[in-house]
C-alpha cells in the first residue's frame, strides 16, 4: 500500500509541474530621454547581453543641479495590442514621501522593488549625486514580473517620467516582451 501511495503522489507532482505556467521576461528596449540637458544627462541607458542566457541594464543618470529635494515620478505601463495602449497602471508619487515612509505603498512599492536593490536611490531626500541603476538582470526581472505579481503574457512597456520642483525632467522607457 506504501509503495502505491508513493507513485500516485509522484505522478501528482510530476503533472503538476509539467502544467505549471512558467513565464519569461525578455527586454527588447530600453530608453532613456533628458528633457532638460541643463538639468540632467545620461551618461549610459543601455541592455547589454553578456551571452544568450544572461542580460541586464543599467542606467546612469548625472544630476548637473543639485541637492534635489521635490521628486515626483510618473509611472504608466502600456501592453501592445496594434500599437502601445495603456494597461492596468497609470500613477503619480511624491518620491520623497515615498522614499521617506514608513508605511510604503504596495503598489509604489512592487514597481520600486524593480531597481531598489540595484540602485543607489535607496535613501531619503535631498539627492546630490549621480543616479545610478547597475546591473538588473533579466532573472531578477523574471523573479519579480512573474513570482512576485503574475503578468499576463505579451509585449509592454514601463513608461517613467521624472519631475524636479514641479518640471519635467527626464523620461525611461522600459520595453519588453512576456512569453
Amino acid at each position: 500500500m506504501g509503495f502505491q501511495y508513493s507513485i500516485v503522489i509522484g505522478v501528482l507532482l510530476l503533472a503538476h509541474h509539467i502544467l505549471e505556467i512558467s513565464s519569461r521576461i525578455e527586454l527588447t528596449n530600453l530608453k532613456c530621454i533628458p528633457r532638460d540637458e541643463k538639468f540632467i544627462l545620461f551618461e549610459y541607458c543601455r541592455i547589454k547581453s553578456v551571452n544568450r542566457t544572461y542580460k541586464y541594464f543599467s542606467v546612469h543618470a548625472k544630476l548637473l543641479q543639485g541637492p534635489v529635494s521635490n521628486i515626483t515620478v510618473n509611472v504608466a505601463t502600456y501592453k501592445r495590442y496594434n500599437g502601445y495602449k495603456p494597461s492596468l497602471y497609470n500613477f503619480t508619487f511624491d518620491a520623497c514621501k515615498f522614499l521617506a515612509s514608513k508605511n510604503k505603498n504596495i503598489l509604489y512599492n512592487y514597481f520600486y522593488g524593480f531597481v531598489s536593490q540595484h540602485s543607489n536611490m535607496n535613501h531619503t531626500c535631498p539627492f546630490d549625486h549621480d543616479l545610478i541603476v547597475d546591473k538588473v538582470t533579466i532573472g531578477f526581472l523574471n523573479h519579480q514580473a512573474t513570482a512576485v505579481l503574475p503578468i499576463p503574457k505579451g509585449d509592454y512597456a514601463v513608461f517613467t517620467r521624472w519631475y524636479a520642483y514641479g518640471k519635467l525632467r527626464a523620461d525611461v522607457r522600459v520595453y519588453a516582451t512576456l512569453s
